[in-house]
């Protein structure tokens, strides 16, 4: 077992490193200056090449790209982001702000779709062929494949403009008014929830029917045993293993869907961050933000891999 941890620890630090490289080299790639997007017009036209060139050095545009990227790697171990160019502030600051958000968001959404997914997916499968299966299937198939944008713009019409039940975008904290925040929770959370919510529900259902059919789940029906331990002690624990890699492929849809449900919804967290440091070409930021989605998926992916050993006796002895 510590050699296979050892293993996906040295997998996952060499995927990390890739994934540095191509965002740096991708934001260098795409045509325009960000400091001249960052100077308007009118600032432009009066400052002169002498300010340009110092604003460069300050952020270190004027050094070939390869020490640019030496420099941004040698800053991230030693826990600094570098500056964003159109705010003025810390990337470290930038993040502690949107982080905390996104994370709130998200943890919310991740708990909504295995909470509700995977109990569907029990049921259906237990229920094959019923009505109840094909109700449960029909939404899921729906979750899958609507938009998030879409189904954010319908609930927002349905709920907010029309029935008036809930605000209409915004975020406020929890611990500064948590009745207002969970208001303002539901209908981002719903809509980031939904697509993992339905492929939990059929990736559930996939795996209990395929352990369903299995000789030693027949045997334990033949001995008598009760639907519920025979589905919780034989069929679930069995079957979870397909979940579970699932629910680790739930943390970056998730972390893909707060991009677009943060921009339907006007929440400041790291997906919004993204969308409009990428629009200025604010490397820095852009490079933070991927740079901390990539842990979280990459920290994701390894606890999952991990919890085969915990499942799985046979990963153990690997």
């Amino acid at each position: 077992m510590a050699g296979y941890i050892a293993r996906r620890l040295l997998q996952s630090l060499v995927v990390l490193v890739i994934i540095t490289f191509l965002v740096f080299g991708i934001m260098r790639w795409l045509p325009g200056d960000p400091i001249l997007l960052y100077l308007s017009s009118d600032s432009y036209r009066i400052t002169d090449a002498a300010e340009i060139a110092r604003m460069r050095h300050e952020y270190g545009l004027d050094k070939p790209i390869p020490v640019q990227y030496l420099d941004w790697v040698k800053g991230v171990v030693q826990g600094d982001l570098g500056k964003s160019i159109t705010k003025g502030t810390t990337v470290n600051e930038e993040l502690a702000r949107a982080v905390p958000i996104t994370l709130y968001l998200g943890f919310v959404s991740f708990i909504i779709s295995q909470l509700i997914g995977i109990p569907l997916g029990i049921l259906a499968a237990i229920r094959r062929g019923t009505w109840i299966d094909n109700t449960i299937l029909v939404f899921a198939n729906l979750g899958v494949t609507a938009p998030i944008f879409w189904v954010g713009i319908i609930l927002i019409y349905l709920f907010a403009v029309q029935l008036k039940w809930l605000p209409v975008q915004g975020y406020t904290s929890p611990f500064t008014d948590f009745s207002l925040s969970v208001q303002q929770l539901i209908l981002p959370a719903f809509c980031l929830a939904l697509g993992p919510l339905a492929g939990a529900t059929r990736q559930t259902r996939s795996a209990m029917l395929e352990v369903l059919h299995q000789d030693y789940v027949r045997t334990a029906w033949a001995k008598g045993l009760s639907e519920r331990v025979v589905i919780g002690r034989h069929v679930v624990k069995n079957g979870i293993l397909p979940v579970v890699t699932l629910a680790g492929m739930a943390v970056p849809m998730i972390i893909g869907g707060a991009v677009l449900v943060e921009t339907v919804f006007n929440i400041p967290g790291i997906g919004r961050l993204a969308v409009n440091a990428l629009f200025a070409k604010d490397y820095a930021i852009v490079q933070g933000v991927v740079l901390i989605t990539a842990i979280a998926v990459i920290v994701a992916n390894l606890l999952v891999d991990l919890s085969y050993g915990w499942l799985d006796p046979r990963v153990r002895l690997a």
